[in-house]
Order: structure tokens, then sequence, then C-alpha cells
């Protein structure tokens, strides 16, 4: 029979287990990394969900700014207060003089979707400024109110892509984003407010 084919020798492992002092303390490193990854990931989705929510504003104003040059027609974006914040709706202008609250009163301009709140889709975000940040013009005490776009909260935006100008602020638990609005182009855009250098920044 060739060297090959001759059974090999079964050798003998010895295979000790862990004492319970070991598996303890691997537990309590699992435990420790586990305590310490929680929070980091929370602040990581809080961010994610305020960076996803100011961008869904963003491109909700600029399927606005295209459908009203589509349509040679104004397109606006009404905020109304609501339980907890505001809630958000678009209306097509009617009567050609521009969206306003007496003609989405009578009907006459006309809601294009139901309205909706930032929390229903993102979940902790809402309009906001939080206490004692500057606004995104670098001024402070501005208050914390996030819809700043007129006294009758409609961002309007028009078939020569011009737009209602201003800021809406959007906060999650640790996160401020800035949706600007400028007025003659109708141009967007998205900032974050970095906590640790005290300024905005545009992203």
């Amino acid at each position: 029979m060739p060297d090959s084919l001759k059974a090999t020798p079964m050798r003998t492992v010895a295979c000790n287990g862990f004492t319970l002092i070991e598996q303890l303390l691997v537990i309590a490193i699992v435990a420790v990394l586990i305590g310490t990854a929680l929070p980091i990931t929370g602040d990581a989705l809080d961010a994610l969900r305020t960076q996803g929510a100011a961008r869904y504003l963003a491109a909700r104003i600029g399927n606005g700014r295209m459908e009203a040059i589509k349509r040679s027609t104004r397109i606006g974006l009404r905020f109304e207060v609501g339980p907890g914040d505001y809630t958000y709706r678009p209306f097509i202008d009617g009567n050609w003089n521009g969206i306003r609250t007496a003609d989405i009163t009578s009907g006459v301009d006309r809601p294009l979707g139901p309205a909706e709140r930032l929390g229903d889709n993102f979940t902790g975000v809402r309009f906001g400024l939080m206490p004692g940040l500057p606004d995104a013009d670098g001024q402070p005490n501005g208050g914390t109110d996030g819809v700043r776009i007129g006294a009758a909260r409609i961002l309007t935006t028009s078939p020569d892509g011009t737009a209602t100008a201003g800021t809406l602020y959007v906060r999650g638990r640790n996160t401020q984003y800035a949706v600007r609005v400028l007025g003659p182009t109708g141009r967007v855009r998205v900032m974050e407010y970095l906590k640790g250098d005290r300024k905005w920044i545009s992203r």
C-alpha cells in the first residue's frame, strides 16, 4: 500500500473551555462597547434625519419652482401652525393674483396635495431654531420660530423663476439645518450649523 494511503494517526487536541471569569470579562467589554455605541448611533441618526428633512424641503421648493414654470402660474407652499409643529401644503394660483390666504379659504387657490408634517417622514425633526443660535444671517436673538417667509407664511414660486425670499429652520434633537430661499433667483441653499465652530456652512 502506498504511503499516501496509509492512515494517519489521530492527534488528540486538548480543548479547554473559558472560565466563568473570562466569560464575565467578555460580557462586560461587550456591554461597555454597546453602551458607548448607542449614543453615537442616536446622534448619527438624528443628524441623518435632520439633513434628510432639510433636503426634502429644498426638493419640494425646487419642484414647486419647476411646476410654476411648466404651468405658467404661481405655486406656493402654505405653512400653518399645528399641534406641536407646522404643517405645509402646496397650492396653485387660481386667479393669477398670487397665492393668498383669502383665495385658499374661498377655494380659488386649490391644493395640489395633502398637508404634511416633517415629523411624519423624519422622526424627531421639526421646524425651529435652537435657543441661543444665531440665524443664518448671523443675527443673534432672532427667536426660535422655524418658518420665516413673511407674515402670511406662504412660500410662492413664480413662472419667471423667482420666489418668496426667506429661511426655513429645521432642527432635530442636537442638529440644526436651514433651508434658505433666494428671492430674485428662486434658488435654494441647504445649510448646517456647526456648534463646535459656531458658524453656518453650506451643505
